[in-house]
């Protein structure tokens, strides 16, 4: 019996990064079913790949077992004797380039368009770039695998009554919103955000999203100001957040990993963009461009400023702040 190929896919990260591989592995899956699948990420992402039965995952600890260059010597070892067939990165960076060099089998890498982003962030060029989900899948192609994206598809709701998440009324429809980012660029002022939260409770269940201990207060402070909104920051697993997800008619969201996840999920996912935009290619997964909401470029003709939302020219600093409170909620309602 001829033995199935065997395929590592390497993403070690970013969060946002490493879900946005998972909806093209289900293209994969979906019109190559032949192949054994191996993934090497970070194990707290682990839960991003739970539908995928068949898979392995292989943890890659950094801080330890794979620190270093002796470390990334002894993953090699490890994952040599799996009987690798091809390499997939779609990650790119110095450690899995090292890893390229001690394999001796077909290794393909992604290319990021690192010139392309540079010329978009420099004001030199301002067009659509090819998306990450199809620079992932180009990898894929270069070693002759083809996939093609597929209509997204809700995905099926999980229980979540095991949670006994407070106030919860099942009858009424639930939004989730995750108003931070890495950076201040990217990340809508909190205090506008209330607006928003406090007009939508009225109406719908609202689910708060977040990381940190400074997050966690802060959301903490809206949940017990306004009945419908409970706040999951750092009070359940991310598995179990996206179990609470999946239950979701929209996710709003800064351009930040939130949206990704929900996107993974099949939920519609309202981006609110500051000093980046969804040129440089890292919109959610299946989303229209009426999910995004901008801020006005004949106001910041410099945007966006860089790629990942962490440069910010003179008189930039509040570019997000911009957007009204009435034009994120009148999208919502729009999209719902």
């Amino acid at each position: 019996m001829k033995k199935s190929k065997h395929i590592l896919i390497i993403r070690l990260s970013a969060m946002g990064d490493v879900a946005m591989t998972v909806p093209v592995l289900r293209e994969l899956t979906k019109t190559n079913p032949s192949y054994k699948i191996s993934i090497l990420t970070n194990s707290q992402y682990f839960c991003f790949f739970r539908k995928f039965k068949n898979f392995n995952l292989i943890q890659f600890d950094k801080k330890q077992r794979h620190k270093g260059l002796t470390g990334i010597v002894r993953l090699y070892r490890e994952l040599k004797k799996l009987e690798i067939d091809y390499v997939i990165d779609l990650h790119d960076v110095l450690r899995t380039k090292f890893l390229k060099l001690l394999f001796n089998i077909p290794f393909y890498q992604i290319d990021k368009g690192r010139l392309e982003k540079q010329k978009l962030i420099s004001g030199e060029v301002f067009k659509p770039l090819k998306n990450t989900h199809q620079r992932y899948r180009d990898v894929f192609n270069n070693l002759g695998i083809l996939i093609k994206p597929i209509t997204s598809s809700k995905i099926d709701k999980v229980d979540i009554s095991c949670l006994k998440i407070s106030s919860q009324n099942k009858s009424t429809k639930t939004i989730g919103i995750a108003p931070f980012a890495a950076h201040k660029g990217k990340t809508y002022s909190i205090k506008l955000m209330e607006e928003v939260i406090k007009t939508l409770a009225i109406d719908f269940h609202v689910f708060l999203f977040g990381g940190g201990e400074k997050e966690e207060i802060e959301l903490d402070e809206l949940s017990n100001k306004y009945p419908n909104v409970v706040n999951l920051a750092n009070k359940y697993s991310l598995d179990q957040q996206m179990d609470v997800i999946s239950n979701l008619e929209i996710m709003i969201s800064m351009d930040s990993s939130n949206g990704h996840v929900a996107a993974l999920l099949g939920v519609k996912v309202l981006t609110i963009w500051g000093l980046t935009h969804p040129y440089a290619g890292f919109s959610p997964y299946g989303q229209s461009k009426e999910n995004n909401i901008l801020v006005d470029r004949s106001l910041f003709p410099k945007i966006p400023t860089s790629i990942y939302g962490n440069k910010s020219p003179a008189g930039y600093d509040n570019a997000i702040n911009t957007i009204t409170t009435q034009e994120i909620i009148n999208r919502v309602r729009e999209l719902i």
